[in-house]
């Protein structure tokens, strides 16, 4: 991974265009980013295939976008057109998860953006900006765009009613991107290919610089009667239909009976991003093209490796891979269809929707241009006739190795290539490839100070308290005297706290402005930066957390404190994540929690015993028949329970028992012994209940272990 590229997106708030030609290894950045990043962030890209290969999901499902255009105004559009804002808002009527979700993350990464319209984009803007609450362009969420302007453009119907509002189609021109400081980042070394001379003709084609175009050299490999022969060629076309009249006839013209292979499908998945054939046709002999790489992390074949059929079984299918003997094993493999969720840490984690399980092959004599983006091939046809449009021809040239490689049908020609000057102005005015670290060094240290501070404020603490308080003087079934006592006792901490918290700020806005002017040591800032981490933790983990945790044990399950204790418990909640976000909040690459601190933070108590809660509501003075119309049980049970405390010698049995019945126990006890409960009540006044005889026992019993 360019690691200075990583570090300006993973250790600042900028929002950055990575680009690069073909084969200069986009999409390995992207797996490197997603594996290497502390930052919450999901994937999204504009076609469920373009989603599905980088992990992610369609921007429209995760944002819940309508098909047709948008256009940000508020005058009134024909709807049959287009969305104007005010259609646009009922969309965003999220569930709490996905809510939760979209404000939490901190990155949102959209592959394959040359496809994405403008439009899209500004409708992502609004959602991330109306359910964040933040008036930021899309919600203070930091972006992360990857993909290559000069390759396949955004689809467009209506390109008559997108112009009355943006200039052209492309992600640049969203009303949004031009109101954030966005750069341009490109990756400029090519893997795919080496040969000098055809690197210069792929860019000139790029940069639609016709002048910069050997075409006598290029038409050299034009062929108009060539045929594919046993050559492993693969023939790229311009639409689907083209491809599988080729593929067809391949097939037919091998003489044997297919196989049938019928793709397995469980749970949701959508038909039209299926990433494979439902219903895979083959016969040995058939020249096929791996569609993902091998997950078994042998390497045995790659996205776009060819090879040739030669065995087909039940459960697995022989393929002699190009350019070797050697003869691999193929199994099914799963295509997973994802959504994003929030964990109860609030980490972003994904879950499985569906699933879609086939052989990664498909017939390869010949693919789309659209579905060859992305692959590598040796030997190549390319028809780059009329139907060619922007940035195909550059597509399909550069999915080859070497210029030896390509065979073309019709002669590549000036007409078919195109210059977009709205690209190159776009780029020419956003790219900081030399700037990176300046940029970084620039903003790195204040984004890093400003994240741990936003993560240590504890300023919010006391609005959430006072609304308790609030909660508590109206339950009912509670003790008041004690929930006061604790409200005066965290008011007095935690506008301490907050006073504490406040002079942090100011002490080390300070600090970074003597460290930009090298009069201190970043060394120095750490340690104070650090000392606060640990300091508030121990603190809100003392003095706040668990003396709340400990009362919401004893009123957790209590009978008519339901709606109490469920705002009790999200404020407890949010409490226990504020801890742990400081147990993984890191300065740059330093974790600041000392490991002495690194305890588990959690608000799961233990279930409070029935017969304790009974005893709790006793003790705060409550009469047995008030206690039994609070906690929904019948007077004997309560007796029950308060006979385990007669136990313990806990319970003062004169407020359940009268005087004389006392007594009355008090002498038979003295005199005889009794073995049952039975001879005890017939030895006693008719009176005389099973369950205060269990209590006066118990009770007796405990008082004569007591004085041996």
């Amino acid at each position: 991974m360019n690691n200075h590229f990583f570090d300006l997106i993973e250790h600042t708030n900028r929002s950055v265009f990575l680009t690069g030609k073909a084969g200069t290894g986009k999409t390995t950045f992207l797996n490197d980013f997603v594996k290497k990043t502390r930052k919450k962030h999901i994937v999204v890209a504009p076609t469920g295939i373009a989603a599905m290969n980088a992990g992610g999901v369609t921007i429209h499902s995760m944002f819940g976008l309508p098909l047709r255009t948008f256009l940000p105004t508020t005058d009134r559009i024909d709807t049959t057109l287009a969305n104007n804002i005010a259609d646009l808002m009922p969309h965003f009527k999220y569930r709490k998860d996905k809510l939760k979700l979209l404000r939490e993350v901190e990155i949102i990464i959209i592959d394959e953006v040359s496809m994405l319209r403008a439009d899209v984009l500004d409708m992502m803007d609004f959602s991330l900006r109306f359910i964040r609450r933040n008036a930021q362009r899309f919600g203070g969420v930091q972006m992360l765009f990857i993909g290559d302007l000069y390759q396949l453009p955004p689809v467009v119907r209506d390109e008559h009613i997108l112009k009355m509002f943006y200039p052209s189609p492309f992600f640049f021109d969203s009303l949004a991107i031009k109101e954030i400081p966005l750069i341009t980042i490109e990756l400029t070394k090519v893997y795919r290919q080496s040969d000098e001379e055809f690197l210069d003709i792929l860019n000139a084609i790029r940069d639609g610089d016709i002048a910069n175009i050997d075409f006598d050299y290029l038409n050299e490999r034009y062929d108009p009667n060539f045929e594919m022969g046993k050559d492993s060629y693969v023939y790229l076309c311009s639409h689907n239909k083209m491809a599988d009249e080729i593929n067809q006839k391949e097939l037919t013209e091998i003489k044997i009976d297919p196989k049938i292979y019928e793709a397995k499908l469980f749970g949701e998945f959508k038909e039209n991003q299926f990433p494979n054939e439902q219903f895979l046709e083959l016969k040995i002999g058939a020249q096929i093209m791996f569609i993902r790489n091998d997950i078994s992390g042998e390497k045995k074949y790659f996205n776009g490796k060819l090879g040739e059929i030669s065995g087909l079984d039940e459960n697995e299918i022989k393929v002699i891979l190009e350019g070797s003997e050697r003869e691999i094993t193929v199994k099914r493999e799963v295509w997973e269809q994802k959504k994003y969720f929030l964990d109860h840490d609030k980490n972003i984690k994904e879950e499985v929707l569906g699933s879609f399980e086939q052989f990664p092959i498909k017939l390869a004599w010949a693919v789309t241009i659209h579905k060859s983006q992305g692959l590598t091939f040796d030997k190549v046809i390319i028809d780059a006739g009329k139907s060619f449009t922007a940035g195909q021809v550059y597509v399909a040239l550069s999915r080859c190795r070497t210029l030896e490689g390509i065979v073309l049908k019709s002669k590549i020609t000036p007409e078919v290539i195109f210059k977009d000057n709205r690209i190159l102005s776009f780029h020419t005015d956003t790219v900081a490839n030399d700037h990176v670290e300046s940029i970084l060094s620039q903003e790195k240290y204040d984004y890093s100070i400003k994240k741990v501070l936003r993560t240590v404020d504890c300023l919010w603490f006391l609005k959430e308290l006072e609304d308790w308080n609030k909660l508590s003087l109206t339950a009912k079934s509670i003790d008041h005297v004690k929930t006061n006592q604790l409200y005066l006792q965290l008011k007095h901490d935690i506008i301490n706290l907050s006073k504490i918290f406040e002079k942090l700020e100011r002490v080390i806005s300070q600090k970074v402005n003597n460290f930009i002017d090298n009069k201190e040591e970043w060394s120095e800032i750490e340690s104070k930066v650090k000392g606060a981490v640990n300091f508030f933790f121990t603190e809100i983990k003392d003095k706040v957390f668990n003396p709340l945790k400990e009362l919401y044990a004893e009123v957790k399950g209590a009978k008519g404190l339901k709606q109490y204790n469920e705002e009790f418990r999200v404020w407890l909640e949010d409490i226990e994540e504020y801890l742990n976000s400081l147990k993984e909040i890191h300065l740059l690459e330093t974790k600041l929690l000392e490991e002495k601190n690194n305890k588990e933070i959690s608000m799961k108590v233990a279930k409070v015993p029935s017969q304790v809660l009974t005893f709790q509501l006793f003790e705060q003075g409550k009469t047995i028949a008030e206690i039994a119309l609070e906690r929904g049980l019948v007077k004997e049970t309560v007796i029950g329970h308060l006979a385990k405390f007669a136990e313990q010698g806990l319970l003062d049995i004169s407020r359940v028992i009268t005087s004389d019945k006392i007594k009355a126990f008090e002498n038979e006890f003295n005199k005889n012994v009794h073995e049952t409960l039975t001879e005890w009540k017939n030895s006693l006044p008719s009176n005389f209940e099973f369950n205060e005889i269990r209590i006066l026992l118990n009770h007796y019993n405990y008082q004569k272990e007591k004085g041996k």
